[in-house]
């Protein structure tokens, strides 16, 4: 198996970059640890032979001179800009215009921009639902209950309560951003990878609760969730479900498609008759 230092020499003499992640994100799984070979220091050069050195290759050799020779004043006038060139300055060639420089640059991306900013609060329903409030907080007891009465009211129950995990973003402060939108999103598909390993098999999305910021990165649109790839749903607040009848009378179409998905996930084989039966309550 070819080693780590092994592998990027590979990589340097193909002409390819090498790129290490400069923070580890959460959930994500450990690097390979691997020894460096530290590069032989360049032999020191002293500053008066790397100056004559380029002012000996800035001079054309006469011997390679063309055999129509620009004027004078044309030579020295480009002479000064290919010292400057060498020495790791960029200059325009003479007589083109800052536009063409413009294009034969080519686009530069920008990586001075701020970072999108959020938090959310994620919990797996029994390994099969993601479970998603936006805010760095917690769901409080009584919105845990509140959340275990709906789902029961329609036959959904739960072998064990859920655990939520908070995750923010940027995960670490400090860090400039070339495209905030996609980092961001690679991010919460790596949060939610990473959960996988403790069991987490995601078939469905609920998101109680709204977040502009978040919004963008899941891209739940209508019924599913872009980001993921799996049918989603989105509504209100636990906290604004526990304080109005009307948003729990409204919740009441969802729920009843909710023990559909979930019973005839969960039940294969078993009988039409025994899953379209609605449950009593109250």
């Amino acid at each position: 198996m070819t080693s780590e230092p092994q592998r990027l020499q590979y990589l340097e003499a193909m002409g390819l970059t090498a790129w290490v992640a400069r923070y580890r994100l959460p959930n994500a799984r450990l690097s390979e640890m691997c020894e460096w070979e530290a590069p032989a220091p360049p032999a020191p050069v002293a500053p008066a032979e790397r100056l004559h050195a380029l002012l000996e290759e800035a001079e054309p050799s006469p011997a390679r001179q063309p055999a129509s020779v620009p004027p004078p004043s044309t030579q020295r006038a480009a002479q000064p800009g290919r010292a400057r060139q060498m020495l790791g300055g960029d200059v325009t060639p003479a007589g083109a215009a800052p536009e063409a420089a413009i294009a034969a640059s080519g686009p530069r991306a920008s990586v001075n921009q701020v970072p999108l900013r959020f938090s959310l609060q994620v919990a797996c329903l029994d390994d099969r639902w993601l479970l998603l409030i936006p805010g760095g907080e917690p769901p409080t007891d009584g919105h845990l209950r509140l959340l275990a009465n709906l789902l029961g009211a329609v036959g959904i129950s739960l072998s064990r309560s859920p655990r939520f995990q908070g995750f923010r973003w940027p995960p670490v402060e400090g860090l400039p951003a070339e495209a905030p939108l996609e980092e961001a999103r690679e991010g919460v598909q790596a949060f939610i990878a990473g959960a996988g390993r403790h069991g987490w098999a995601p078939e469905r999305v609920l998101l109680f609760g709204s977040d502009e910021t978040l919004d963008r990165v899941l891209d739940l649109v209508g019924e599913h969730c872009e980001l993921l790839d799996l049918p989603g749903w989105r509504g209100p607040g636990l906290e604004a479900l526990a304080n109005s009848a009307e948003a729990k009378r409204a919740l009441w179409p969802s729920l009843v498609a909710w023990r559909d998905a979930w019973h005839g996930k969960s039940r294969e084989g078993a009988s039409s008759g025994a899953d379209g039966e609605a449950p009593g309550h109250d």
